[in-house]
């Protein structure tokens, strides 16, 4: 077992940023917190690895080529690899605990941020 400190809570991003923070990494999957200040831009690319994202704040719209929905605190959104989306309209604090399966990167090598 293994209790994740702080996965989910809202960090400041630096100014004119957004904040990830990987807190859990094992072969078949990752744990983050993802953050996007209100008015910031997200201006992730698609990802190699299926995805999970938790809203534990704030309020977005995420946007698919497929379809657009408004998010908010308990909000479960799935990704799957490979699919083009982004958080739009962040009108309040965003923070996201997100979940990659497998390990962030571990299709691509990379292991930095996801955004």
């Amino acid at each position: 077992m293994h209790i994740i400190e702080g996965a989910g809570a809202w960090t400041a991003p630096r100014e004119g940023a957004n904040d990830w923070v990987e807190q859990l990494r094992v072969p078949n999957m990752s744990v983050g917190t993802y953050c996007i200040p209100a008015g910031g831009l997200d201006n992730q690319s698609p990802h190699t690895e299926d995805e999970i994202y938790v809203v534990t704040a704030g309020r977005a719209r995420i946007v698919t080529p497929d379809s657009t929905a408004e998010v908010s605190p308990g909000s479960v959104i799935f990704v799957p690899a490979g699919e083009e989306h982004r958080f739009d309209d962040v009108t309040e604090d965003l923070t996201l605990l997100v979940v990659f399966s497998p390990a962030y990167g571990s299709r691509t090598g990379r292991s930095a941020d996801p955004g």
